[in-house]
């Protein structure tokens, strides 16, 4: 039997998120790039892990056909990374951002400082916007929008509508989520090291309800697997944390420290195997009566 969804909340809280992302900004950078992009790179043979991540964000904004744009939303904004290109690299003219951190909402506010850019500590549920967004980007946040035994297609309609609902007519959203892949659904939380340890009440999407979820709102423009990007990220962003392991323990106790490590290598394996997806999917609003009237 599933679980019906409360109207006040689904997906994460943002006492969840903030044990992931607010265990401290330094902290995390040790294993991060320059730009602090903290979802999977798009490689190209040669890259280093700050142009593979730059080609992410830039093959997403192409997505949504955001250059010179009015208005941008980034759904979980992370450290802003996403927001500062979109200013600085494609001329878009205001940028508002959705977080539940405190770590990096103050990052953003510190390190960046740009005009065009405003981020909000608020969830997608209760955000409103003024007018309207010509596209929308959400990166690595959509894991967060369902928790275990929860009525997933439930949960992720109600996003899709409120997507839906920010954009203008014919908009573009480009999504990059995890998701299972090769594992059962009986069999998913055989190993709840991820749901507990790694991204407390999160849980993981299957490409089916993604669709299911989105229809009769969006049509799926493009879709692709990219899960051996996030092989070499994971283990990027591993080398980089074990590279930096005196300075990381300055910073955090030694279990944390293990726990992100531990982290990184179960998923590494889990995106080689197939277990796990890396899906970046491309939807576009779809208009009522666009087949003419009855």
């Amino acid at each position: 039997m599933s679980t019906r969804i409360s109207q006040e909340q689904v997906g994460a809280s943002k006492e969840a998120i903030q044990y992931h992302y607010d265990i401290g900004n330094d902290f995390l950078a040790l294993a991060q790039e320059e730009t602090r992009t903290y979802s999977s790179a798009m490689w190209e043979e040669g890259d280093t892990h700050e142009q593979a991540q730059l080609r992410k964000l830039d093959y997403h904004i192409g997505q949504i056909r955001a250059q010179g744009a009015e208005r941008i939303l980034d759904i979980g904004c992370g450290w802003g990374s996403l927001m500062k290109r979109l200013v600085e690299n494609h001329g878009v003219k205001k940028v508002v951002g959705l977080t539940l951190s405190q770590e990096q909402k103050k990052y953003i506010h510190e390190a960046i400082r740009l005009p065009q850019i405003e981020v909000r500590l608020e969830n997608w549920q209760d955000y409103k916007p003024s007018e309207p967004f010509d596209g929308i980007i959400s990166l690595g946040a959509f894991e967060h929008f369902a928790k275990i035994n929860e009525d997933k297609i439930e949960a992720y309609r109600r996003y899709f509508q409120r997507c839906y609902e920010f954009l203008k007519p014919g908009g573009r959203m480009s999504l990059q989520t995890m998701a299972y892949g090769d594992v059962p659904r009986d069999r998913k939380h055989k190993d709840l090291f991820i749901a507990r340890e790694v991204f407390p009440e999160s849980d993981l999407p299957y490409l089916a309800d993604i669709v299911r979820s989105s229809e009769m709102l969006f049509e799926v423009e493009f879709l692709r697997n990219d899960r051996h990007d996030y092989v070499k990220t994971m283990r990027a962003w591993f080398e980089n944390l074990r590279r930096n392991r005196e300075k990381a323990l300055k910073l955090v106790p030694l279990e944390v420290v293990e726990r992100y490590e531990r982290m990184y290598r179960t998923m590494s394996y889990s995106f080689e195997l197939g277990a796990f997806h890396l899906y970046r999917i491309t939807f576009r609003r779809i208009e009522p009566n666009r087949f003419g009237k009855d």
